[in-house]
């Protein structure tokens, strides 16, 4: 199951009432905008957030693969009905109190993937239709939309009527965020999962950088993050290195960062005699493969923290 951010806008209401998510198959040039030909990776199952104007104002569940076909006829706007288009229905569950991203986006903004984010750096929404949700960011959409629209009981508020709190069992709404909260942090869980038992022999179960071998305080880092791989990325052995929490913390946060070839680089932010607090040379080699190469570059570029300050990378094709 995966999810995705769908930036309707105006033709929210059309498409809602229709219960259908749709792209025509290519543009007026005869070219496929990446936002588009994304809809063909939407499976029946899948999570989808609803912006409009500032807010996610739905969420929903697809009830089939999309499908070739052409623009859904009941649409409001009947022009060119026989339009081929790209088609997914969807069940939508509209929130009662939307959620304003521009107010949230301090915590938004840290899991938004460096390429084909949904929103610019000024909270703003990107053009284009369809925009791919990762596991993280998601998990943040549903806490956020959990506070803003489930009734919590608190300790003072005992005295509900029945009615109320049958209306809050029976609450689609609350299923729909249950169920896909429970879904997307068990693939998170069962994919770490995977990654770090595959880090594990790749380093003979020990931080290259101080020789820990605890397996408790070992962490399986990724070099190109969660938030920016690909399935088959997050699962790649090569797309990381084992490390100590501290080393790892450091590795996350750009502190640290490696060559193709393994060298160690260290942030200008670390002052040079304080490289022993935190077990680093200079110059320092970790074993990698060639396999490893492509990863390790991509962190040193993207996530290593040197003045220069990277920018979201948005609409590349």
């Amino acid at each position: 199951m995966n999810s995705f951010i769908v930036m309707q806008g105006e033709t929210y209401h059309a498409e809602q009432n229709a219960g259908v998510l749709w792209t025509p198959q290519i543009d007026k040039s005869g070219m496929v905008p990446h936002s588009w030909n994304r809809m063909k990776e939407v499976k029946k199952g899948d999570i989808v957030f609803h912006y409009v104007k500032g807010f996610v104002v739905a969420i929903s569940r697809v009830r089939e693969d999309c499908v070739k076909g052409t623009k859904p006829k009941n649409l409001e706007d009947q022009t060119r009905g026989d339009e081929e288009a790209l088609v997914a229905y969807t069940v939508y569950r509209e929130l009662e109190n939307p959620l304003p991203i521009k107010e949230f986006f301090k915590e938004i903004e840290p899991l938004l993937p460096v390429k084909y984010s949904a929103f610019q750096e000024d909270a703003g929404g990107n053009s284009g239709y369809l925009y791919p949700c990762n596991e993280e960011l998601a998990i943040k959409f549903l806490e956020l939309i959990s506070s803003l629209n489930i009734f919590t009981i608190e300790v003072e508020q005992l005295e509900l009527s029945m009615e109320v709190i049958k209306k809050t069992e029976h609450n689609p709404l609350l299923s729909l965020i249950a169920e896909a909260e429970l879904e997307i942090k068990t693939k998170m869980r069962r994919g770490k999962e995977q990654f770090r038992e595959s880090l594990l022999p790749l380093w003979n179960g020990e931080c290259p950088l101080c020789g820990i071998a605890i397996s408790d305080v070992l962490r399986a880092t990724h070099a190109k993050p969660w938030k920016d791989s690909s399935d088959a990325e997050r699962l790649d052995p090569f797309n990381g290195v084992l490390l100590c929490a501290n080393h790892s913390a450091l590795y996350s946060a750009g502190h640290i960062a490696f060559t193709g070839g393994g060298r160690l680089h260290i942030s200008s932010g670390i002052p040079e005699d304080q490289y022993p607090i935190y077990r680093l040379k200079k110059g320092m080699k970790i074993p990698v493969s060639p396999e490893h190469a492509t990863y390790l570059r991509w962190h040193k570029r993207i996530v290593f923290a040197e003045p220069r300050k990277v920018k979201l990378l948005m609409d590349q094709e």
